[in-house]
């Protein structure tokens, strides 16, 4: 079985694939929550993959039921993005990025270290009863030691937030915009930084984001080897 970047079976460089980008379902009750469609999200094949899996366990040991620690190692240059995932309630997952390292914690919860200059984009859907309560996702640069940190839910220590958008229909909108950046060849990961700033003030503003083009990402790629 072959793996993407992230983890997930079967899908692309970033772990997403195509969709029509409803939201998660939250738990029946229909005194007090309306139906809802089907899971069927950009990256759903990770979520009981990743943390139910058994098979993602050495030597068939048993997950434990509480983490004797919280990172992956003590690598002081690491970013560490904790998921959790309880279905219907709770569901954080990786819109896309590249690990450098990644730790099973227990059935509902994982740890992704990032080095320095990575960037991810973390999604993260909580509801209750009555429906969802939280919707947002966050493209974020992991930092190195004395650089300038902004404090992200479930991010240690904190990055340099590049896009942060709340509500559904703004997380949907950044997944299409994400997919047209994947459908011409290139790697979200490796997308501008600027880029990511450019579409989060665009839609703050209610604006369309400007195009990602091959031309404009290969002009940032012999930048970046200038800077570098």
């Amino acid at each position: 079985m072959s793996f993407g970047l992230s983890g997930t079976a079967g899908l692309g460089r970033s772990g997403t694939q195509s969709s029509d980008y409803r939201e998660p379902k939250w738990p029946a009750n229909p005194q007090k929550s309306a139906p809802v469609c089907a899971l069927n999200l950009a990256n759903k094949e990770s979520f009981g993959f990743l943390l139910t899996d058994e098979r993602l366990w050495a030597d068939g040991a048993v997950p434990p039921s509480r983490p004797a620690e919280t990172r992956v190692n003590d690598g002081p240059d690491l970013t560490h993005v904790t998921l959790f995932w309880r279905e219907g309630k709770h569901e954080d997952w990786l819109k896309f990025g590249k690990p450098m390292a990644t730790r099973i914690v227990s059935r509902s919860e994982r740890i992704e270290s990032y080095a320095p200059g990575e960037v991810f984009a973390l999604v993260r859907w909580a509801s209750n009863d009555y429906g969802t309560i939280r919707s947002s996702l966050a493209i974020v640069r992991a930092v190195a030691p004395g650089e300038p940190v902004t404090p992200v839910a479930q991010v240690d220590p904190g990055g340099e937030v590049l896009l942060a958008v709340h509500g559904w229909p703004k997380v949907a909108q950044v997944f299409r915009l994400i997919d047209a950046i994947e459908a011409s060849g290139i790697d979200p990961c490796e997308v501008a930084p600027d880029h990511w700033q450019h579409m989060h003030n665009r839609m703050a503003a209610r604006e369309v984001p400007r195009d990602y083009s091959p031309t404009r990402h290969r002009a940032w790629l012999q930048r970046r080897v200038l800077l570098s």
